[in-house]
């Protein structure tokens, strides 16, 4: 599937209209459903392939904050068969009381995957998770960014930011 299939694909499960409230807190005439398209094989198998050609020799991990990054840091793993690494949004008060899942060790290179970006702050808070344990991010990269401040936001942060597609390639116009 080239690019603009899968965009158009993308657009054609999970774009939804009417009045939405994003988690940042903004109000929006659209909204893409994540896990109508994070929930197809042949999306997921697409995705896996694009973000591997992001991969790197220096990165070790794939790191993908919960819920939605979960299977997209799977499929990339599965297209590059680098290991995965799963963030919690808050540590868990049970087990193995981890906020991160997975094997890593500190020092590692991380390639961090976000699903949909507006404003970015649910994957810099990531970002910064994995930094605390430490790991080193060589990029932020997500399937959407919607084009409402998440890469100024990122990079101000200091990550290198990059996205699959913008709304513009989805063809969604916000009215």
């Amino acid at each position: 599937m080239i690019h603009s299939q899968l965009a158009q694909r993308i657009a054609a499960v999970s774009l939804l209209r009417g009045e939405f409230t994003l988690r940042s807190g903004r109000k929006s005439n659209y909204y893409l459903d994540k896990y109508r398209f994070e929930t197809q094989p042949d999306i997921l198998i697409e995705l896996g392939k694009l973000f591997a050609r992001h991969i790197t020799p220096d990165i070790k991990r794939i790191a993908g904050p919960e819920l939605g990054a979960v299977p997209l840091a799977t499929a990339a793993s599965l297209a590059s068969s680098i290991p995965t690494i799963f963030i919690r949004n808050q540590k868990k008060e049970y087990g193995s009381n981890k906020q991160i899942e997975g094997l890593y060790n500190a020092g590692e290179t991380v390639l961090l995957i976000e699903d949909i970006l507006t404003t970015g702050g649910q994957v810099i808070e990531a970002a910064k998770t994995l930094e605390a344990a430490g790991l080193k991010i060589k990029k932020i990269l997500g399937v959407i960014d919607r084009l409402e401040g998440a890469r100024q936001n990122i990079e101000s942060a200091g990550y290198t930011f990059d996205s699959l597609f913008t709304t513009n390639d989805l063809g969604i116009a916000p009215s």
